[in-house]
């Protein structure tokens, strides 16, 4: 590199570099900016297109009281809506899970992604920290002596911790060590994949519905009052291609035969992908003085739509963990980061491969596929009808605990310098 490109280089010193403007990023680098600790974020897409990604839905309870309690939850409880309820649909018959009740009165909120990463973002903007956007990070350095960095097109930020937020393919994941676990433990492949739609429909969507077909899954999930998600079981590796609008109305059509009044009529389709489903959980969610959070960490499937909130989840508690260290210069705590997190990840990843189950009775001949209807029929009977069983999973699915951390006390003096 020639001298006239290194002085180019813009070059920033902070205490906590966040790679990635998602959700886990976006309320870290609030979290962290509210308590005194200064934060830079570089995030490779463009602001434009990071807020308007629709991603999902379904905010747990904890996850808004905690935004709530942190004082970033002001829109979403002004616009968004509270849901406590769930259809399932099994051959034919509508069957109303009111995990409200059976949660002791806990409620999802209905807050689309895209919406509260535009209020985060909205913050650190009104805080004088907008997070560097259309600027991908080309590389990490958290070994060795000195301090960490992190190297984008024209900057370098120097550093005493990395937080990766960007994704399974992002960066930061790469710089961490290989993890030993061995192959299968911690991921699987599941043998179908989810068609993801966007659809407009004639009025919102009253609550989720999940259809248990022997034709296969589909779901239909709320977003605004024009718009819904919509999920389609297809066969693993089928390309979208296939799915013209036609058939995808069509397959849709059969898998929600008597779901009446708890579908809208389904207009134009605005948006088609494919989910390829698998789960992947690191053995490790740090490295030195790197640290993951959200799907850099653990991708799992959106069965229960634990995505978006077990990134936040992370993110409260590397909040609190580099409060400690920075408040008390205790880093035993952030030590300790995976060890608390990867529990609850995985229980959530083996809960949700159980609801997937659930939804997708398999089976090779017509004959076996009914008798697992059969059996998925009387699960979910067991689910809405009052009891232990019902209770577990309401409080599981609509994130009834465990709490997140507190605020800690403000504090007005300014950040202190502090390397590991």
């Amino acid at each position: 590199m020639s001298g006239r490109a290194r002085a180019a280089r813009r070059r920033v010193r902070t205490q906590v570099a966040v790679v990635g403007a998602g959700p886990a990023g976006l309320v870290l680098a609030n979290v962290l900016l509210r308590a005194g600790v200064d934060v830079a974020v570089v995030e490779r897409r463009s602001r434009a297109e990071v807020e308007r990604r629709a991603r999902a839905g379904l905010v747990e309870h904890r996850v808004v009281e905690y935004l709530r309690a942190h004082g970033f939850a002001d829109r979403l409880l002004a616009e968004g809506t509270r849901h406590g309820w769930c259809d399932f649909l099994c051959t034919g018959r509508l069957l109303r899970f009111d995990y409200g009740a059976q949660s002791g009165g806990v409620r999802h909120w209905v807050y689309p992604q895209q919406l509260l990463v535009r209020d985060l973002i909205a913050d650190l903007d009104a805080a004088g920290h907008t997070p560097e956007f259309s600027l991908p990070a080309a590389r990490v350095h958290v070994d060795g002596a000195g301090p960490a960095r992190v190297e984008c097109a024209g900057l370098d930020i120097e550093c005493d911790y990395v937080v990766g937020c960007d994704g399974p393919h992002g960066i930061t994941p790469q710089a961490m060590p290989p993890d030993t676990a061995p192959q299968g433990e911690l991921d699987e492949r599941y043998p179908y994949d989810w068609l993801t739609l966007l659809a407009e429909v004639d009025r919102g969507v009253p609550g989720v519905v999940y259809a248990v077909h022997e034709d296969g899954f589909a779901g239909v999930m709320p977003r605004t009052s024009r718009i819904a998600r919509l999920y389609l079981e297809i066969p693993a590796g089928d390309a979208t291609a296939r799915w013209t609008a036609a058939r995808v109305h069509e397959r849709l059509r059969t898998r929600l035969v008597g779901a009446g009044e708890a579908v809208p009529g389904l207009g134009r389709i605005i948006e088609t992908g494919v989910l390829r489903m698998r789960s992947s959980v690191r053995q490790r969610f740090q490295h030195g003085r790197l640290f993951l959070a959200g799907d850099a960490a653990h991708v799992l499937t959106p069965s229960g739509a634990k995505g978006m909130n077990l990134a936040v989840a992370d993110a409260a508690d590397l909040a609190d963990a580099l409060i400690r260290r920075y408040r008390d210069g205790d880093g035993t705590y952030l030590s300790g980061y995976t060890a608390r997190r990867l529990p609850e990840v995985l229980r959530t990843r083996d809960l949700a491969a159980e609801f997937l189950d659930l939804l997708h009775p398999q089976g090779d001949h017509p004959a076996d596929r009914g008798r697992e209807l059969a059996r998925r029929l009387e699960r979910l009977r067991n689910l809405a009808e009052p009891g232990a069983a019902g209770a577990a999973f309401a409080h599981w699915y609509v994130g009834a605990g465990p709490d997140l951390p507190a605020p800690h006390p403000s504090e007005s003096r300014e950040p202190r310098e502090s390397t590991p």
